[in-house]
């Protein structure tokens, strides 16, 4: 595993390591969702559960999110897009498999989209409608003036809302994967809504396996959890076993 993993504009990202077996060759690499970091709960124990199994992981936080360089309002999908070009270069000898939660998810589509070093993609309550996302949760913020969520620091870019708007949906991207797929969404998701999901299941049908998990909220709290961990471990674990 390399060292010290730098994007595009030289910045560095944070990460964390957990090792699997040592003959393993398979690496699930996670990223996370808007406002957030590596270190958000339900990341950490999908690490842990990985690292039960045996399956490494490297989880990392995007560029100006959490203990990653850059600034936070630079942070666009576009720029994540990037960003994770730059840790699959870091990885090059692994056989890589991405988890994204919510705005990481729509990352790893993107991502998937135009670059074969991906084999297989898990989507945590996956944002596919950007734009509808950007004006719903934002629309009526001032960027440059008010913050996301009211999180001091987490302020709203016009940078952000306008690659919202132009990506628009990744629903088009989403129709083209060939690679195993699964979706976990939560039936009480307030943030991301579970169409978000079903619609990419319609496009890709026969690639794509749909995980309701009943009560689950976006972040998977509580006992939601376990129950999203059960779900995505046997199934990864699945190929690190072929």
């Amino acid at each position: 595993m390399q060292g010290e993993i730098r994007n595009t504009q030289g910045e560095y990202l944070d990460t964390s390591f957990a090792p699997g077996r040592a003959e393993g060759k398979e690496l699930v690499v996670i990223g996370h969702g808007v406002t957030a970091n590596k270190d958000r709960p339900w990341l950490v124990a999908l690490s842990e559960a990985l690292q039960d199994v045996g399956i490494a992981s490297l989880r990392f936080s995007f560029a100006g999110n959490g203990a990653s360089e850059g600034s936070f309002t630079d942070a666009t999908i576009s720029k994540e897009v990037e960003d994770l070009g730059c840790v699959l270069d870091s990885v090059a000898d692994w056989h890589v498999y991405y988890v994204g939660h919510s705005m990481g998810a729509a990352v790893g589509v993107l991502r998937a989209h135009m670059d074969v070093r991906i084999r297989g993609m898990v989507s945590l309550a996956g944002m596919v409608h950007t734009r509808d996302f950007a004006e719903r949760k934002f629309g009526q913020l001032r960027p440059g003036q008010d913050c996301m969520w009211e999180k001091e620091d987490c302020p709203l870019s016009q940078a952000f809302m306008d690659d919202m708007k132009e990506i628009d949906s990744v629903v088009g991207q989403a129709a083209s994967i060939e690679i195993p797929w699964l979706l976990v969404h939560g039936t009480a998701d307030e943030v991301v809504f579970l169409q978000d999901s079903i619609d990419i299941q319609k496009v890709n049908e026969g690639r794509t396996r749909l995980v309701k998990l009943e009560g689950a909220d976006h972040v998977f709290s509580g006992a939601a959890t376990q129950q999203m961990t059960e779900a995505v471990v046997p199934w990864l674990r699945s190929f690190a076993s072929s």
